[in-house]
């Protein structure tokens, strides 16, 4: 260890420096406002990324060092540059931390020197910087956490003043703890959707996330990082896992599977990518989310609360799922039979009673997952939202403070104590819930774009738990629980070292999410309705509302369990609702719109037939209407035709009542008429639900009959017995005649007249 006072600072860069010289004395704190130091200029054209700032905590005389880059944003040269380091007040508990955090204080308690770097930096350029300093020169009189400035001064365009600054803390820990914090984490592994809502590939971004340096390959290799060198983990990490990603992945490596009509390319990553979660998912903890993770209070309050739970893995109504069945060894674009859960489960998968999502995890997985945690997306739930979730088996929630009024107690705002699990009081009864530190999960989300890189957020996290453990009363534990956000975008210099830390230091200790809801409890909260209960855009929320109406009438009309036979459109309704979809109002309208779309395509697959031409003749006017009716769906369903005549006069139909259609089949229904006129009459027949709404296309036709109606009939006999009457009458006339020329002289002559002179012969007409 180093004796305090005998190095000052000692900066070194990756130019040539001039010779150092003797140590300086130990600093004094320095004027408010120094000669040399302009802090009130907003324009700092120097960025500092940190590399390296340790140790991570310090104990009296460490030697503290900083490894940092030195970049010149701006456009003029910068000359005569110096760095130094300075320090403000130790904070004595959280809300002191929250405090500087929202409005920093100076930090000039104790200011050290300024030390000069030789060489000017042009604009663009970078130079490495390592800034090394005693801690006693800081003059740490406690234990604690310190707000620290890496302060950068320069001469732009002869002005001398501050380019540059970066704000971080100093955490000073006993060598032998008096009191530690254990914390859990949860660690999302979830995708937005890369499917339409017919199931087929709409792009080929999947692919791009699990291959190498994609977000999930990143997310997945920081839990892979913990394995050390046995065969348990470092620190044990919650995984929780959307069972849509993990089925879109299966159909990818069945392949070869296809995106918009050319051959995906994600086959070998996604292969890859599975077995590297089978292996971490076999050694963590895993909960099943919901699948497609959907927005449970975006639904809820617009009334469509029962898509949350067809997507829920914890009851048998959660049927969600596509293709429909077992995934195993389904190739891509083929959907496996239903499976009717006849056979007994094995010893790692779940039991019937659990929803598809579970199945899902299980078979992909070989683990069986929890079932009864819910994470609620963005912290907070109705407690509508919360008693759908309770009904569907979920018996512990995961909410952020602001969920509940006792939340910031949980984490130690509030209350010295910090202890996430709670009790929630419902309408509808007590609730167990753990409260995730939002603080904490904000610096794990920001970890890769935090200002100064990865590094100054760990230390960050550092500076959150120790103020934590710091104001724990002695000899006592304080319990955090973290949790990364949906879309994490992860590293090993970020997020992956936090977890290390929380491995490795003495004060701190990692622990379960079974541990943690085993210990000390905040007092009881109640639950705090979310000021923001809609985060999914309305006209989007119009289109799933036209879907999933559309979808219930259907499922009236399935002859069978309508939660396995619509399975693949409620996956689809899922994935169109995911909470991801709240970062894309227009890619969740789109995909909204094309559910709505397909849920008309599936009711088009039962419709009725058109005549080649268009008409239906009748062969007598009580011959029934002959309809052939098609059902291509893979489920029976039952239907009713309904034939209307644009004028209903002369013309009636019978009920034939609800038929059953098998699945893909033709089938010919007889429906009674009664034609009490002749010709054609213009008709519509239409196949509906049993509720009511419209199956396939509307026909329109002409119906004729063979036969003749009562007037016609009368009309028509009335017409022959006149011809015969005038038949007759020329009959007689011509038998008359006859009759008279064979008793008439034959006088060898022409015939006379009246006055005996011979008749003149009779003019030809020229026709």
């Amino acid at each position: 260890m180093l004796r305090a006072g005998l190095l000052s600072a000692v900066l070194t860069t990756a130019v040539p420096l001039a010779p150092a010289s003797a140590a300086p004395t130990p600093a004094q704190p320095a004027p408010a406002a120094a000669p040399a130091d302009d802090a009130g200029d907003a324009e700092q054209p120097v960025r500092i990324d940190v590399s390296r700032f340790e140790p991570r905590t310090v104990t009296p005389g460490s030697l503290i060092t900083v490894t940092m880059r030195l970049t010149n944003t701006g456009t003029a040269p910068i000359e005569e540059l110096a760095v130094r380091l300075q320090r403000g007040d130790a904070l004595a508990g959280r809300a002191a931390l929250a405090a500087e955090d929202a409005d920093p204080g100076p930090a000039t308690t104790v200011v050290l020197p300024f030390q000069p770097l030789p060489e000017p930096l042009a604009p663009g350029d970078d130079v490495n910087v390592t800034y090394t300093v005693d801690s006693a020169e800081l003059r740490l009189d406690r234990d604690g956490v310190f707000p620290v400035l890496l302060n950068v001064n320069g001469v732009v365009d002869g002005d001398t003043r501050r380019v540059g600054e970066l704000s971080t803390y100093v955490v000073q820990q006993p060598l032998i703890p008096t009191a530690r914090t254990a914390v859990a984490w949860l660690w999302p592994l979830t995708e937005r959707t890369h499917r339409s809502a017919s199931g087929e590939f709409a792009d080929d971004g999947l692919a791009t996330s699990v291959s190498e340096e994609g977000r999930l390959d990143r997310a997945l290799g920081v839990i892979e990082r913990l394995r050390g060198g046995g065969p348990a983990p470092t620190l044990p990490v919650t995984l929780a896992i959307d069972p849509a990603l993990v089925e879109e992945l299966q159909l990818m490596a069945a392949g070869p599977y296809e995106v918009a009509g050319e051959q995906g390319t994600g086959t070998d990553a996604a292969a890859a990518f599975l077995e590297r979660l089978r292996a971490v998912a076999a050694v963590h903890p895993v909960v099943a989310l919901p699948y497609g993770d959907v927005d449970a209070d975006s639904l809820d309050a617009a009334g469509l609360g029962d898509v949350v739970t067809r997507s829920l893995p914890g009851t048998p109504a959660g049927t969600a799922q596509d293709p429909p069945g077992s995934p195993v060894d389904t190739p891509a674009g083929e959907t496996a039979a239903p499976t009717d859960g006849a056979d007994a489960p094995a010893e790692d998968v779940p039991a019937p009673e659990d929803g598809a999502g579970a199945r899902i995890l299980a078979d992909a997985l070989d683990v069986e997952p929890r079932t009864d945690v819910a994470w609620a997306p963005g912290g907070t739930l109705r407690s509508s939202t919360l008693a759908r979730l309770t009904e569907g088996g979920i018996d512990q929630v995961v909410v952020a403070p602001g969920a509940l009024t006792t939340g910031d107690s949980a984490v130690g705002l509030q209350d010295p104590t910090a202890a996430a699990p709670v009790t929630l009081g419902t309408a509808g009864g007590a609730v167990d819930a753990l409260v995730a530190d939002a603080r904490l999960s904000d610096v794990v989300a920001g970890a890769e774009q935090a200002e100064g890189g990865p590094r100054i957020a760990q230390q960050r996290y550092l500076a959150e738990l120790a103020v934590l453990t710091a104001q724990a009363p002695p000899g006592s534990e304080q319990t955090v629980l973290v949790t990364a956000p949906r879309e994490v975008d992860a590293g090993p210099d970020g997020a992956g070292a936090m977890m290390a830390d929380t491995a490795t230091l003495p004060w701190l200790r990692g622990a379960g999410m079974d541990a943690l809801a085993g210990g000390p409890r905040t007092e009881d909260g109640e639950l705090l309705e979310p000021a923001d209960q809609v985060l999914l855009t309305g006209e989007g929320l119009a289109d799933v509302s036209a879907a999933v109406a559309a979808r219930d009438d259907l499922a009236g009309a399935v002859d069978g369990d309508p939660g396995t036979a619509l399975q693949a459109l409620d996956a689809a309704t899922a994935r169109a609702t995911s909470v991801a979809w709240r970062a894309d109002p227009a890619g969740f309208e789109d995909a909204a719109a094309d559910l709505d779309d397909a849920t008309d395509r599936l009711r088009d697959r039962v419709t009725l037939l058109a005549p080649a031409d268009g008409t239906y003749t009748l062969a007598s006017t009580d011959a029934p209407l002959v309809l052939t009716v098609r059902n291509d769906l893979p489920f029976a369903v039952r239907v009713l035709p309904e034939v209307r005549a644009r004028s209903n006069r002369g013309f009636s139909t019978g009920d034939i009542g609800v038929q059953v259609l098998a699945p893909g089949s033709r089938t010919v229904l007889q429906v009674p008429t009664s034609l009490r006129q002749s010709g054609g009459v213009a008709v519509t027949a239409t196949l509906v639900t049993p509720g009511g709404g419209t199956l396939g296309e509307q026909v329109e036709m002409q119906v004729r009959s063979t036969a003749y109606g009562p007037i016609s009939l009368i009309i028509t006999i009335g017409a022959a017995a006149l011809l015969g009457l005038l038949f007759l009458r020329r009959l007689v006339h011509f038998l008359r005649r006859r009759r008279a020329r064979a008793t008439a002289p034959d006088a060898g002559g022409p015939p006379l007249g009246p006055d005996g002179l011979p008749l003149p012969t009779p003019t030809r007409s020229p026709v």
